[in-house]
């Protein structure tokens, strides 16, 4: 189940994400079971990023006490991983490119918004942090890898400096190890 986290001052707008995104499909049209939770104050948004990890957080631009660019900031700080997504009805550039910039937002999205471009937006973003994620994991498996090889390496080089040529094996024309005369 992906958790995700809506936040706009107007309730109306809450009551049309929660109305669009009650059923989400991927592109075979097999169900993403979704927990939508929003919040109509930034600041108890943040309280539940502190309780509730979330896979992906939409977030309206204009807000009272903070816009949607701080909001997504301080967000970015306790959940890095989660992907964000803000939703406006101004075409204010600079805000955008900030919010770009600093928020590090995966996709804006303007008001009013169409139904089927949300949905793609989220399905694309959820898409990117499984990926994202995923990558993650594969460079934690290569460092460990590489750091159980260092040190087979250094266990290798201390046994050849204490018995040289002990680390190296003389193999046979039909596979069999020969030894010295």
């Amino acid at each position: 189940m992906f958790h995700i986290m809506a936040v706009d001052d107007e309730p109306s707008i809450l009551n049309a994400l929660r109305r669009n995104l009650n059923s989400l499909d991927d592109d075979k049209g097999q169900a993403i079971p979704i927990q939508l939770d929003c919040f109509s104050d930034p600041f108890a948004a943040l309280e539940a990023a502190d309780k509730k990890a979330y896979d992906a957080v939409i977030s309206d631009y204009r807000m009272p006490g903070m816009n949607g660019v701080e909001f997504l900031m301080f967000f970015r700080t306790k959940q890095p991983d989660a992907v964000r997504i803000v939703l406006s009805g101004f075409a204010d550039f600079e805000g955008i490119i900030a919010a770009i910039n600093d928020a590090q937002i995966f996709r804006y999205v303007s008001k009013p918004w169409h139904e089927g471009e949300l949905k793609h937006a989220l399905r694309q973003s959820l898409a990117t942090r499984a990926l994202m994620l995923e990558n993650i994991r594969l460079a934690d498996l290569v460092r460990a890898e590489q750091l159980r090889a260092d040190k087979q390496t250094q266990i290798l080089k201390r046994l050849e400096e204490e018995t040289p040529g002990i680390t190296k094996v003389k193999w046979g024309p039909n596979g069999e190890v020969l030894l010295d005369d």
